[in-house]
């Protein structure tokens, strides 16, 4: 079996590196501007937790008839940081088997758990923002109040923006490396065969 390349058994240090950022930052960040919050009010999602304005969030949230966030309810913040820790300790485990074979496979699995993870936040944001309290004192008929998952909306007088913050660009990051990488990796074996 083709061994890495030194740059592919460098990547593999780097990406677990990456990863390690999802504990000492945010991955993602929402920010909501309105007349009434001039400063703006800004919630942050980590690997295992939620944080920032999430009081005075819920409290807005309830006139509108939308769900409370609380941490306990997110079985993300228990299987995630448990999915990444696997994928990081296999890291080690394809370094220092140095098989190409065993890199396109990690970055498979990356591929995978990166869908999976962008598909469960937008699911999430849907039921959150369109599975509304019929009884909440403010209702717009066929106002929905989805976040978006990457960009700007707007809902009633709130301006939302939803974008990576520092530990979601390195997951980002780590995945874009992982995927060239491998494309350099498989066309060195296709030259070398050639």
């Amino acid at each position: 079996m083709e061994k890495l390349t030194k740059l592919g058994r460098i990547s593999t240090v780097i990406v677990i590196v990456f990863l390690a950022t999802l504990w000492m930052f945010p991955m993602w960040r929402i920010d909501l501007k309105a007349p009434q919050y001039p400063g703006g009010l800004t919630m942050t999602i980590w690997i295992n937790d939620v944080k920032g304005d999430v009081d005075v969030v819920n409290g807005l949230n309830h006139y509108i008839g939308m769900k409370s966030i609380h941490k306990q309810d997110f079985k993300e913040f228990v299987y995630l940081p448990a999915t990444i820790m696997t994928f990081m300790i296999l890291g080690i485990v394809v370094a220092v088997t140095n098989k190409k074979v065993a890199y396109y496979l990690w970055t498979a699995m990356f591929a995978v758990i990166g869908l999976f993870s962008f598909y469960d936040f937008y699911k999430w944001e849907y039921d959150y923002g369109h599975n509304l309290d019929p009884h909440a004192p403010i209702q717009v008929p066929g106002m929905a109040y989805q976040p978006p998952l990457f960009g700007y909306k707007k809902m009633l007088n709130f301006e939302v923006l939803s974008q990576p913050h520092i530990a979601g660009w390195f997951y980002i990051l780590a995945g874009v490396l992982l995927v060239s990488v491998s494309i350099f990796e498989w066309r060195k074996t296709a030259k070398i065969e050639a």
